[in-house]
């Protein structure tokens, strides 16, 4: 099999116009209401930064016939940024639970497979020809403020389709968000970007 490689050094990025990249403001309001909504489930009252999701970008493997999982892809900040730096959109597999985010990811991502699922199901959630044909797994949830059952229920449920690949995880903890002994895990902070607001690491956990 052809050896992954970074997003950064990929070729074929496609036009930035078909990503159908929407007005700032309206993918913005839409990430306020949800945050107002529910805080817990969001994790921060703003998306992503563009200097975060180019660090989480550069940090994506994936190789030819491979797929790479968002999970809590929210306005679709970061999925922007990953087909901008070289992803096939349909490589991509954003996952949102909030209905209506998953509708405005299908109505500025063109040809992308947007799934509305469960990141706790993925088994049920992900296309059958995409299981254990995962390069990264990229999750955007707030785990840390998850019990301790629940965080193993999420690693059972990437590891079902990921088997032995792990997840990179964004977070605005300065030390892991995880407790990643307890869990099993290998721990890395591979990014850490003070321009973003507030603050973010990138921490990349594997089974130990």
């Amino acid at each position: 099999m052809t050896d992954a490689l970074p997003l950064s050094t990929t070729t074929g990025s496609p036009d930035r116009q078909s990503t159908g990249a929407p007005p700032r403001a309206a993918g913005a309001g839409l990430f306020l209401r949800r945050w107002l909504a529910n805080p817990l489930q969001m994790g921060s009252v703003v998306p992503s930064s563009p200097s975060l999701c180019r660090r989480i970008a550069a940090l994506t493997r994936w190789a030819p016939g491979e797929y790479v999982v968002e999970l809590g892809a929210g306005t679709g900040v970061l999925s922007r940024t990953l087909l901008e730096q070289g992803l096939p959109a349909d490589r991509l597999l954003p996952v949102e639970i909030v209905p209506a985010m998953a509708t405005h990811l299908r109505a500025t991502l063109p040809g992308v497979p947007v799934i509305e699922g469960d990141a706790f199901d993925l088994r049920g959630a992900l296309p059958e020809a995409a299981r254990g044909r995962i390069g990264t797994v990229i999750c955007g949830i707030p785990l840390v403020l998850l019990p301790l059952e629940r965080q193993r229920r999420f690693l059972e449920s990437v590891e079902a389709v990921a088997p032995g690949r792990g997840f990179l995880l964004y977070t605005y903890c300065i030390t892991s968000p995880l407790p990643w002994r307890k869990l099993g895990l290998s721990a890395r902070r591979e990014a850490w970007t003070p321009r973003n607001f507030p603050p973010a690491s990138v921490w990349r956990y594997a089974p130990a």
